[in-house]
């Protein structure tokens, strides 16, 4: 039986100081996610980092918990269910989907041993991250791969490779984007393309993170009949003190705001929405868009549900379990 993970970077289990205290401990403790000297790095975050940001975040999260839990997890486990059903009936035998989270429940170990105890021997591992990162794509099979490295029988792993430019996940991007759109009055003035951060040093070390954001924000333009150019990319969340990729979305949002701009921002590094979109660019960046003079703003939803994106995730698993079934 073919076993699906779909690895996501990870949530905390409730949004309580604790529960992110344990959550930011186990995600920046990853090398991957800060590769600053631990002796460095340790004092940093556990005498300031782990008595301060919890509490904050913590508050960030009751913003957009819902009775579920947490939207990514509920709307992960939601494609997770319908990528199940898609496969299992294309092949008239069954196929297992899990959920993995990189940090937090379900654990990507935890997802290997439900694939295992239900008769998988063979593992798909599809990233929800379209544009690589070291720091997400990478981080997270480098923990599948240490999970399964000790079993007694090794399974065969395949991996969906960066799907930034696919022409089935470009066409979900548009149809969200586009049904969004045709809602308004009026149409943006501004269309922003907001991905999550990375450091500038990573990229000049060779992440090719920032060069596939570009190319996903170009293909989505064509596929849109947009003219080239015409939507801004942009980098959110960023971390610290150190430059991170520019230019940043809540400096761009706060520069459009005096000059009677419309603006409507999509997230498309983000398959289902999360803190990153539902809090910060659907509620911190209407804010920020706000505080100076900007009124007309749109968070357009992420790919979450969509029929579009669920036929997507099934076609882009199809190619990469060709020869299995």
């Amino acid at each position: 039986m073919i076993g699906v993970i779909l690895l996501q970077l990870g949530t905390p289990e409730a949004p309580t100081p604790g529960a992110l205290r344990r959550y930011l401990r186990q995600f920046l403790s990853d090398r991957r996610v800060i590769d600053l000297p631990r002796a460095l790095w340790w004092p940093i975050l556990y005498l300031i980092v782990l008595t301060t940001r919890p509490r904050q975040s913590a508050r960030l999260y009751k913003k957009v918990w819902t009775e579920g839990g947490s939207p990514l997890l509920v709307i992960t486990e939601a494609q997770a269910r319908a990528l199940e059903q898609a496969l299992t009936a294309a092949h008239n035998r069954p196929v297992r989907v899990v959920v993995g989270m990189r940090y937090g429940q379900p654990s990507i170990a935890r997802a290997v041993a439900e694939l295992m105890r239900g008769g998988a021997d063979r593992i798909l591992a599809f990233p929800m991250y379209p544009q690589y990162a070291g720091a997400t794509t990478g981080s997270s099979l480098q923990q599948l791969f240490d999970d399964i490295k000790d079993l007694r029988v090794v399974p065969p792993v395949r991996v969906v490779p960066p799907y930034f430019d696919d022409p089935a996940y470009i066409a979900a991007l548009a149809d969200v984007t586009r049904e969004s759109l045709d809602r308004l009055p009026a149409p943006p003035t501004h269309l922003l393309a907001s991905f999550h951060g990375l450091p500038k040093r990573y990229a000049l070390e060779g992440d090719p993170y920032p060069a596939q954001c570009e190319a996903t924000t170009r293909a989505l333009e064509k596929a849109l009949g947009r003219p080239p150019n015409s939507i801004s990319l942009v980098y959110q969340s960023r971390f610290g003190r150190e430059e991170w990729l520019l230019p940043y979305t809540d400096k761009t949002l706060e520069a459009l705001g005096p000059t009677g701009a419309r603006v409507a921002v999509l997230c498309p590094g983000f398959p289902a929405d999360c803190l990153e979109t539902l809090e910060e660019i659907a509620i911190r960046g209407e804010e920020q868009f706000h505080s100076t003079g900007g009124h007309d703003y749109l968070a357009i939803p992420c790919l979450n549900e969509h029929p579009s994106w669920l036929d997507a995730m099934a076609r882009i698993a199809e190619r990469e379990v060709d020869g299995w079934i």
